[in-house]
């Protein structure tokens, strides 16, 4: 039924002519990925965001990554850094998982948006690259008192003093949500919503330098003082409600989003951005079993802010290897990924004789076929193929999570800038040792 409709992928030029067309003059395309660690996922979208930062006009990229780490690379792409090369230019993204940025595919695409931004002259005709996440709690704090540093020393230190409230715990944003849930640590709420205030409040008078370099320093610190705010309130929930840590999560993201917009708006024309980040972030969580949980978003969030202004874009495989951990904070393992499960969205795309193609939701056979609610695989950075169907499938209407899905029904690992002894061992056979 779905072979009259599977547009192959065959590394041409014209792979994606016709996801093009569909995207047309859209604000926002939010380009997923089954795992976070498959080389088709990562190499394919970037091939598609060439596309739509030369062709579409698109202004940056925003992807599932630190706010403060990104901004690093941003600074490189834009020819306003002092690093060497992309791989100096990542390399703020240390802590696990470092290979989800720190890999071959992504210093590749860095290398390139810095070749394409030098041969723009116009700050507004380059293209940026943002992160949407809140993990980075003491490095945006830091962020917001370097950069009060360089234009007001006194506003600085009472920054800092705001701030100490969180050296009670000492670490990062996990230890202070483990302080406040289980050691009795007081909660540092009022501090960051105070230190986001003034800096707002300040803000005319930061912002009296001329120049779009002012206006982005000041966004860049200002993002940074709203993610410690919203990364207070994540971790204060994160031994607490699973559920309202994620929305809080999600809701960061698609807020970091809109805020992208509103600024970028204010430099070009009319701001369009590319997001990347996993399946379960940018698919329409309506259109799975996560709103049976009460979970949204950043996909849900952006159909119903933007609606036709966005489309979003799912990626599929059926097995090949995959770069994950066996547990939070291990290393980074090189792992086969087992064949999906009979009954599954992966099953079915994989029945057919394509193995690259991807399909258009919105054509009435493809979308008769997709919207079936059905098993559908995410692997995220942690990989455990012995317990697949319990950590790893939820049921889904393809049809409506994604406008468009990229399958490749054989994927293997993302190699990491650092690759680890496990990593290059890689996965043993399925027979091993016993050769059966």
């Amino acid at each position: 039924m779905l072979a009259n409709h599977c547009r192959a992928i065959t590394a041409q030029a014209g792979d994606y002519d016709a996801l093009l067309d569909r995207v047309g003059d859209r604000r926002l395309v939010l380009i997923g990925e089954a795992s976070h660690g498959t080389h088709e996922f990562y190499r394919e979208r970037a091939r598609i965001t060439r596309r739509l930062i030369d062709e579409c006009g698109f202004t940056a990229v925003a992807v599932e990554a630190d706010w403060p780490d990104a901004y690093r690379v941003n600074r490189y792409v834009m020819g306003l850094s002092h690093d060497d090369g992309a791989d100096a230019a990542l390399s703020d993204f240390r802590r696990f998982p470092a290979w989800m940025w720190r890999n071959q595919d992504v210093l590749a695409f860095v290398e390139w948006l810095r070749a394409r931004n030098d041969a723009h002259a116009h700050p507004a005709t380059k293209a940026r690259f943002y992160g949407l996440d809140l993990y980075s709690l003491r490095a945006s704090m830091e962020a917001v008192v370097g950069y009060l540093d360089r234009v007001d020393p006194g506003e600085a230190n009472r920054a800092r003093a705001r701030y100490s409230c969180f050296d009670q715990v000492g670490g990062e944003g996990q230890a202070y949500g483990y302080g406040l849930a289980f050691s009795g640590a007081i909660p540092c709420e009022n501090e960051v919503v105070a230190q986001l205030v003034e800096l707002r409040r300040r803000s005319d008078a930061y912002l009296r330098r001329d120049g779009w370099i002012a206006d982005d320093e000041f966004f860049f610190a200002e993002q940074n003082a709203r993610l410690v705010r919203d990364a207070e309130e994540y971790y204060q929930q994160m031994y607490r409600a699973e559920v309202s840590s994620w929305n809080l999560r999600d809701r960061h993201m698609a807020g970091t989003l809109d805020a992208l917009v509103e600024h970028l708006d204010a430099q070009v024309p009319r701001a369009k951005i590319v997001v990347w980040e996993h399946n379960s972030h940018v698919g329409d969580a309506r259109a799975t079993e996560m709103s049976v949980r009460g979970e949204l978003n950043v996909g849900q969030l952006a159909r119903q802010r933007y609606g036709n202004e966005c489309v979003l874009v799912g990626f599929t495989t059926f097995d090949g290897t995959v770069t994950a951990a066996t547990d939070w904070g291990g290393p980074a393992e090189r792992k086969r990924v087992r064949p999906a499960l009979a009954g599954s969205h992966e099953a079915l795309l994989h029945d057919g004789e394509a193995r690259r193609f991807w399909l258009d939701t919105s054509q009435p056979a493809v979308r008769d076929a997709l919207v079936v609610s059905r098993l559908e695989r995410a692997i995220g950075v942690i990989y455990r193929p012995q317990t697949e169907r319990g950590s790893h499938y939820f049921d889904a209407r393809l049809a409506d999570q994604f406008d468009a899905v990229i399958h490749f029904d054989h994927t293997r690992a993302l190699e990491p800038l650092e690759r680890t002894s496990l990593w290059d061992l890689g996965e043993p056979p399925e027979t091993f040792p016993s050769g059966i």
